[in-house]
């Protein structure tokens, strides 16, 4: 198998085993309720300063219209919480309740177990072309958002 065949194949499966691996990790019994798209929007979300809807799609990639009817299911769920912006009332600003925090740090810790398990035994210059070769990847799927 050439370097092509080798970087489709490990690019391919790569893609479909991370996002298995990550469903099962992510949506434990304490979470079975939300799906891990869900999980994205909080992460997306995150445990600091409350943020507006047209922050969280964008980081998404979706329109304000899709986020809302996600966020809706996960206020009902009691993950998010919406409060008015003190300084403009016509601003929604969307932040996770304590409910939505603990999912977000069950899913950082699942991201550091991957990273963390990537890197273990790799050295600086492996470490470096990593790196920048993920970058680039990020790059060209960039291109087609």
């Amino acid at each position: 198998m050439n370097h092509y065949e080798a970087i489709n194949e490990v690019l391919v499966k790569l893609f479909n085993e991370i996002m298995d691996i990550e469903e099962k990790a992510l949506i434990t019994s304490e979470f079975k309720d939300i799906s891990v798209n869900d999980m994205h929007i909080i992460e997306a979300i995150g445990v600091r300063e409350p943020k507006n809807m047209s922050t969280v799609a964008r980081a998404l990639s979706v329109t304000v219209g899709t986020l809302t009817i996600a966020i809706n299911n996960l206020v009902k769920k009691g993950y998010v919480e919406r409060v008015r912006s003190q300084e403009d009332r016509r601003v929604v600003l969307i932040s996770l309740s304590e409910k939505g925090a603990k999912a977000f740090h069950h899913h950082q810790k699942f991201h550091d177990k991957m990273v963390l398990a990537v890197l273990k035994d790799l050295n600086m210059e492996e470490t470096e072309a990593l790196t920048n070769a993920l970058l680039k990847l990020q790059k060209f799927f960039k291109t087609y958002l």
